[in-house]
């Protein structure tokens, strides 16, 4: 028992800022923490079954299941709320190009399915190698790398502008980036 202490100790102290920053850029900074805490619940109640040499995978593939289930909690949330009549608006404000172009690359990212934003955030935002991420994904690593290519060509589809406003933006010149377009 003394060894398993020590052995989550050391897990916990090794990686939780990983698997923090994992979760709160799925679920945001207020809920990251209980999601983590939640992964790190399961770490311990099954630390037989976390990899020795490589345990992040694990911990990631771990609280991307947890999430999953507060995004279909958040989903239930939403349709209470919906029928209650509620109605509430998020605004971003609009204060440099790094966030435009931050909100751009996010919708174009919500236009893709969950399994082409997780391939693609496992590569770019948690830095993951193939092989890591794959078992993250629970699939292989070559089925991985298809994956993660097909994303990234749907997000390069998803970024392009529309024809029409291709030609609306060339028309109005450094005008069609301001207001409310």
């Amino acid at each position: 028992m003394e060894d398993d202490r020590a052995r989550f100790a050391e897990l916990f102290q090794r990686h939780y800022g990983a698997v923090m920053r994992y979760a709160a850029r799925r679920v945001g900074r207020d809920r990251a923490p209980d999601v983590v805490s939640e992964a790190f619940l399961v770490a311990w109640r099954r630390l037989a079954d976390v990899p020795v040499s490589d345990p992040l995978p694990w911990l990631y593939a771990t609280t991307r299941h947890l999430i999953a289930n507060e995004i279909r909690g958040q989903g239930r949330q939403a349709r209470v709320t919906a029928r209650m009549g509620e109605v509430v608006e998020l605004v971003a404000a609009d204060h440099a190009d790094t966030v435009v172009d931050q909100v751009r690359v996010r919708h174009a990212l919500a236009q893709l399915s969950e399994a082409d934003q997780e391939a693609l955030r496992l590569a770019a935002w948690e830095g993951l190698d193939a092989e890591a991420a794959a078992t993250v994904m629970g699939c292989s690593r070559t089925a991985y790398k298809v994956r993660l290519f097909r994303a990234r060509r749907r997000l390069a589809a998803a970024l392009e502008p529309a024809p029409d406003r291709k030609a609306a933006d060339a028309a109005l010149g450094p005008l069609a980036h301001e207001g409310g377009s």
